[in-house]
């Protein structure tokens, strides 16, 4: 008897395949579905496509679902992922912060999108092959992180609401990634458990963000070439390519010689001014976040003392969350290194995700 019926993202790789393979064991009826969200020959990039959206990647995912016996779709969502994703990334950067488009296309993009094919193929779940795990208490549904914490991506997923999350089956979370690739040999997938992964963001395959920014925008570089490196004083250095080919904490690729590193602390857009300072200076102990979403609990108590991650890879610091004029407010017990506004701020409990909220 099956245990539901069950739609599963497909991109092609190892971790969204095992994902299918599991769920199939586990006696779910299961429908494919690869969402192609970028077309590769509008992002002026040579690479090769070797992410989720190459040809090669949605017939690997349509050749699994073939083989267990399941039907699979390809949804195109290039217009939505265009007129959203992309359109954030470029704007972000224009207004002098740095965007997190996973955690935006995660949100926004593939959740909803999944869902609402789910009600029309009648699938009571979605399914994806990230590493993270789902628990529940007091009728909240809230992310944990993956028992392989160096491949956990509940920094990515934390904006995902609370009715998507009741709906979510997330296999992986409770393996690591090495038993993952045994799985994926054991059962006859030599090829998949030995393919190589994409750690770059899919629009950006060469991870080239200043190229990408180029091509979507003629003339960028001329319009914002010379403006002003200025010290934490208001002392001029020297001048720049654009504000929006800088990111807070750089320190390579300044080429304007101090005889010490300089890193980048602040980004002006509206003066076309990069404000360069010394490595001690990149640390503060306190942010703002907005647009947060929460999860664990339908209100943030107040002074809760939480972990807070403001990048992917953040071992995260100890800090304290309050309430502010509609955000939340969040000061650290230690000085953290390159806050970065339009990057997204994660408050973990233990290994359990509360919620997060995007930098200001």
């Amino acid at each position: 008897m099956s245990k539901g019926r069950v739609l599963v993202a497909m991109s092609g790789g190892i971790d969204s395949s095992v994902a299918a393979l599991l769920l199939h064991e586990q006696g779910y009826e299961l429908v494919g579905i690869t969402m192609k969200t970028w077309d590769y020959s509008t992002s002026g990039s040579s690479s090769k496509e070797t992410s989720c959206c190459s040809l090669d990647s949605i017939n690997d995912a349509r050749n699994l679902a073939v083989s267990l016996g399941f039907p699979h779709y390809i949804v195109d969502i290039r217009d939505e992922f265009d007129s959203f994703i992309i359109s954030n990334f470029v704007d972000e950067y224009l207004s002098g912060r740095t965007p997190n488009p996973c955690v935006l296309c995660n949100t926004h993009i593939k959740w909803d999108a999944l869902l609402k094919r789910a009600e029309q193929l009648d699938c009571q779940y979605i399914a994806t092959g990230h590493y993270a795990q789902i628990k529940s208490q007091n009728g909240r549904y809230y992310l944990s992180k993956a028992v392989d914490e160096w491949k956990d991506q509940t920094y990515m997923l934390w904006g995902i609401s609370q009715k998507n999350l009741a709906r979510t089956l997330l296999p992986l979370g409770k393996f690591k990634k090495d038993e993952i690739k045994e799985m994926a040999r054991q059962r006859g997938f030599k090829e998949l458990a030995n393919k190589r992964e994409s750690y770059e963001i899919c629009f950006v395959p060469d991870n080239d963000y200043r190229g990408f920014l180029k091509n979507k925008i003629a003339g960028l570089e001329e319009k914002l070439a010379g403006g002003k490196f200025v010290s934490t004083a208001g002392e001029v250095l020297g001048t720049h390519k654009g504000y929006p080919f800088y990111t807070i904490g750089q320190r390579k690729g300044l080429e304007i010689a101090f005889g010490h590193p300089m890193y980048v602390l602040d980004i002006q857009s509206d003066t076309n001014t990069v404000v360069l300072g010394t490595r001690d200076e990149l640390y503060k102990k306190e942010l703002e976040v907005r647009d947060f979403t929460l999860s664990k609990y339908t209100q943030l108590p107040d002074n809760l003392e939480v972990i807070t991650k403001i990048r992917y890879k953040d071992k995260g610091t100890l800090s304290r969350l309050t309430n502010k004029d509609g955000k939340i407010h969040v000061e650290f017990y230690e000085a953290v290194s390159a806050i970065a506004p339009g990057q997204s701020a994660v408050f973990y409990e233990n290994d359990d995700l509360i919620g997060g909220g995007f930098i200001v």
